[in-house]
């Protein structure tokens, strides 16, 4: 039992640091007046990048790196339709939720 316990406190922690550093960009995201929807799709393209970097390099470093860009290069096209086209924010954010979900079950 406190085998199970402790294996569970261990996931939750895991879990919860990734889902901190997503809530906290939101957030700085919320306090510049851009409403963004889509980062579960911009944490999901991020961590298919990685993944498949570390997979054919073999070098964790390249693979981190790779999906901080791909979550970078998704974020950037949000702030372009957002800022610079002027799009609604709602719309651009569930598309690249709905974007990164298809990329990620069709790759990955």
């Amino acid at each position: 039992m406190v085998t199970f316990i402790a294996g569970l406190l261990d996931a939750t922690v895991q879990a919860a640091t990734v889902l901190l550093m997503a809530g906290m960009g939101e957030l700085i995201s919320e306090r510049a007046g851009v409403l963004n929807l889509g980062v579960e799709g911009m944490m999901l393209v991020g961590a298919l990048g990685g993944f498949v970097v570390t997979a054919v390099t073999g070098n964790y470093w390249l693979g981190f790196g790779a999906g901080i860009a791909c979550g970078m290069a998704l974020a950037a096209v949000h702030a372009f339709l957002c800022i610079s086209l002027k799009s609604n924010q709602v719309i651009s954010g569930v598309m690249l939720t709905l974007l990164g979900t298809g990329l990620t079950t069709f790759f990955g």
